[in-house]
Parts: C-alpha cells; sequence; structure tokens
C-alpha cells in the first residue's frame, strides 16, 4: 500500500501573473521599462537609466552595440517574442529550433536567448563548455514548466515504481520542462519531444515499454494519445497535490498513459465557441491550433500543429485564404503582418500575449548587450553538469528519432 500524504496546493506566481498584458486591442507596442512596470508582474530591476530609454532610443541603442560585438554574439528570438526584441534576432523560431540553432554557432562567445528559462537551460546543454548563454529577464520564466516541481515528479516516479509492479513506465517531458524534469527522463530511460514529434516520442516510448508518464502538459499529452489510438479511458490525470495523484490504485495498473496536470496558459484560453464565432463570421475560415489546446478545441479545427507548422501552412496558403488561429498573439500579429494577401486573425478577441516571453523587454536586451561590450556578463544561465548530462541524454534520444 503506498502512503501518500496531499501536499498543499500551489499555483504558480507565473500562472498568476499571465493575464497581466491582457488588452481588448491589438496595439503591443513597447512603451519605456517604467511604464510597463506598472504591470502587476515581477520584473528584474535595471539601472533606472535603461527604465526610462524611449523605445525609439532603445533600438538605436542596441544595433548600436549589435554591430560593436559582431560575430562574439548570437541573438535567438522565439516567435513568441515582441516584434521590437524580435527584429534583432538572427534566428527566430520555437525553442528547440533555436537551441539546435544555438549548438551550430560554434564561433560565438555569447548565445542571448530572448525567451524564458528553460529555453536558455537548454541552449546550455546543447551548446559548447566556451559559449554563455544570457536570458535577458530571469523573471522570464514558463507557467507550465513551473507546474512540474522537481520534488512533486520525483515524488510521483516513486508511487508509480511502488504500485507498478511488472510493467514498465517510459517518462517522457515535453521541451517545456526545466533541466531538472529532462534530466529525470534521461535518468530513467526516458525522452524529451517537441509539439510536431511528440507522435514519434510516444511510438518510441511504447516500443520499449508498457505505460507512458507525460509531463508537463496533459493537453499535448492527451493530444496525442488520441491521435496514437489511445482510448481516454486509459489515461488518467495525475495531481501532484493529491494522494497518489487522486486517482486509485486500480486506475495506475489499468492506465497506458499518464497525464501530469499541467497546462499552457496562452492555449487554453481558446474555445469551441470561438472556433464557432468564427465559421459564423467566415464560411470558408481555415482554423488551425496549437496541441497544447484543450482536445475539444483541437478536434474542432481544420489544423493542429507547432508554432513552425501554424506558420509555414498559413505563408504557403493561396492568397485570399482566411485564416483563424489558435495560437500566442506576438505570433499570430507577426504572421498576419507578413501575409498581407490573406486575411489572419487570432481565436481570442481579447489580446494576451505570453506574460513571461513579454518580459524580454527591449531595456533588457540592450542592458545585457552594453554589458559584454564593457566585458560583464549579467543573467548568465548555467546548467549543472549532472544535469545536463543526462538532460542530454533525454534530448540525443529525441534527434535520434528523425
Amino acid at each position: 500500500m503506498v502512503v501518500n500524504i496531499s501536499a498543499k496546493e500551489t499555483i504558480p506566481i507565473t500562472e498568476i501573473e499571465q493575464s497581466a498584458f491582457c488588452q481588448t486591442d491589438d496595439d503591443l507596442n513597447s512603451k519605456t521599462l517604467e511604464e510597463e512596470f506598472g504591470a502587476g508582474v515581477r520584473w528584474q530591476k535595471l539601472p533606472i537609466s535603461y527604465m526610462r530609454t524611449s523605445p525609439e532610443q532603445l533600438e538605436e541603442n542596441i544595433s548600436r552595440a549589435r554591430k560593436e560585438l559582431g560575430d562574439r554574439i548570437v541573438i535567438l528570438g522565439h516567435h513568441y517574442q515582441r516584434d521590437e526584441v524580435i527584429k534583432f534576432s538572427d534566428e527566430r523560431g520555437d525553442s528547440f529550433k533555436l537551441s539546435q540553432y544555438a549548438a551550430d554557432q560554434e564561433s560565438a562567445e555569447y548565445i542571448i536567448f530572448c525567451g524564458v528559462h528553460f529555453m536558455a537551460e537548454t541552449a546550455d546543454i546543447l551548446s559548447s563548455d566556451n559559449q554563455k548563454v544570457i536570458l535577458p529577464n530571469l523573471t522570464a520564466g514558463c507557467s507550465m514548466a513551473d507546474m512540474a516541481q522537481t520534488d512533486d515528479v520525483l515524488d510521483c516516479w516513486d508511487d508509480l515504481q511502488n504500485v507498478i509492479q511488472n510493467e514498465t513506465i517510459i517518462p517522457i517531458t515535453y521541451m517545456n520542462s526545466t533541466a531538472d524534469i529532462k534530466s529525470l527522463c534521461g535518468k530513467n530511460d526516458g525522452i524529451v519531444c517537441t509539439s510536431s514529434n511528440a507522435d514519434k516520442a510516444f511510438e518510441w516510448a511504447y516500443a520499449k515499454g508498457d505505460k507512458v508518464l507525460f509531463l508537463p502538459d496533459q493537453h499535448l499529452g492527451r493530444n496525442t494519445g488520441v491521435k496514437m489510438g489511445i482510448s481516454l479511458d486509459e489515461m488518467i490525470l495525475w495531481n501532484p497535490f493529491k494522494p497518489l495523484g487522486g486517482n486509485s490504485e486500480e486506475s495506475v495498473k489499468k492506465a497506458k498513459l499518464i497525464l501530469w496536470q499541467g497546462h499552457c496558459s496562452v492555449h487554453t484560453r481558446f474555445t469551441v465557441s470561438q472556433i464557432e464565432e468564427a465559421r459564423v463570421k467566415y464560411n470558408d475560415v481555415n482554423v488551425v491550433v496549437h496541441p497544447e489546446c484543450t482536445l475539444d478545441v483541437v478536434n474542432a479545427a481544420d489544423s493542429v500543429g507547432s508554432t513552425e507548422h501554424i506558420k509555414t501552412v498559413i505563408e504557403q496558403s493561396a492568397p485570399g485564404t482566411i485564416w483563424a488561429v489558435g495560437t500566442e498573439i506576438s505570433l499570430v500579429k507577426r504572421i498576419k503582418d507578413e501575409n498581407p494577401d490573406k486575411t489572419v486573425f487570432c481565436l481570442d478577441s481579447v489580446v494576451c500575449p505570453c506574460s513571461t516571453m513579454y518580459r524580454i523587454h527591449p531595456a533588457y536586451l540592450s542592458w545585457v548587450l552594453d554589458g559584454i561590450n564593457e566585458g560583464v556578463t549579467v543573467n548568465q544561465i548555467k546548467v549543472d553538469e549532472d544535469t545536463k548530462k543526462y538532460s542530454r541524454v533525454a534530448l540525443e534520444r529525441m534527434l535520434s528519432l528523425a
């Protein structure tokens, strides 16, 4: 019999802060950092000179510093970044594409990752030891990654090993997780996946074992499981704040797929009613959503895929086509601007950029670039060697799927 004392349920600060930048129009232009500090989120403090510098002056300062540094640095911009930051990126993409790109830039001394914390960790894991990875704002985290705390996941893993005696469990973690969780998967014959190769990771895992523990996004896990032919009654949800995840021993033994109770604060905003409203407004609308959306939204959409998939499918579509998109607004707005021959809009009428990505204000980019020019490294992200070793194992298993 497994004895598990329920923990006190806590909501990650990053989840509480998610609505801080929501607005009812699409004006996402940056203000001075001092003005943006009025939003109810945590910010990393900067010298007052950077706080009060206008976005226009920051653009000039970043351009000048970038030119002085030349090929000593590589700037990476995730798709969800503000336009005022993305314009300076040497490469833009999703988290893993950018980490792979960083690993190939062997001549760069500094990798400046304009994204969130787990992305910078992954870049550090994959880059060489002589390179330094910098996250411009240390408060740029990820609510989904924060929902899978290391101690909670270790407790879950121990419980599962105690209950399931004669079957093998393979852990899979989504890229949107901490280095600790990637390392746990590496140590326990598991693997990392992205939203574009989750199905391949599932195939790999079930060829090795009987059950899968999927972390930390329940929706990507559920959507992938259904796609792979696993029925909903063969899945259970693991709540880390309840004994045995809120499940009976019998249900744990029966389950083929154990889903961690995590989610994306951005993608769970999209609803079937929003899709229905889009179809009423435009008879020939194409609905494309991210697989971090809920199962009912995924089932109601015409196309489902990663940020790269969403971007590509719209770019390659015929002129005059209409697209309703279920993903982060900064990317939707950029796709709209880059495809003026099509109608592109976000399913959600309330504009809510990812509140942690949005914390990479141009002032932070200017500050870290000035620091490098002055011989000072700030906000370096460094993963310890043991965690790096086993995280790399899990990541390399994913790379082998290709």
